[in-house]
């Protein structure tokens, strides 16, 4: 490999990452106009693992917004992240997929907005697939293979911070 294809393989490394990324972030924020943009216009997603829905990037937004209403404070931990790019001799190296862990804390919030510990965590694997566009990585396809969750003890005295 020529020095040129390994820089250009760890900026297109990098930038991958950088979208895994954002998406976990536009979730957590709520920033559903933000998660939109990082697909591309054909792009898909499946929650039905986790009890959601399946379908165009703009029909889980909504989704995602009304069901996690209930959940204002949210962080998603994306970890063991494996990225695969195109076999260079069937793809211009436009493709990758990625997958990776999660773990996914969520709550209520506290009261008068001070933060409380979350309730709700599960936890699984995410797999991306990605396009390169002219507006560089979009996410093609996200399937959410939820692997465990842990419910709210209903004996639990909630704290408050």
């Amino acid at each position: 490999m020529t020095q040129r294809v390994e820089l250009a393989t760890v900026r297109d490394r990098l930038a991958v990452d950088g979208l895994v990324t954002e998406y976990a972030m536009a979730v957590d924020d709520g920033d559903w106009q933000a998660y939109r943009g990082l697909f591309t216009p054909a792009g898909r997603v499946d929650y039905r693992s986790a009890g959601g829905i399946e379908g165009s990037a703009g029909t889980v937004a909504r989704w995602l917004a009304e069901s996690l209403e209930a959940f204002p404070v949210r962080q998603h931990l994306i970890v063991n992240r494996r990225v695969r790019f195109g076999i260079w001799e069937q793809d211009t190296g436009d493709t990758a997929q990625v997958q990776a862990d999660y773990v996914n804390p969520m709550g209520p919030g506290g009261q008068d907005g001070a933060s409380a510990a979350p309730d709700f965590v599960c936890g699984g694997r995410c797999a991306y697939a990605l396009l390169r566009t002219d507006d560089g990585w979009r996410l093609s396809e996200v399937v959410v293979r939820e692997k465990w969750r842990r419910l709210p003890d209903p004996r639990a005295t909630p704290v408050i911070n």
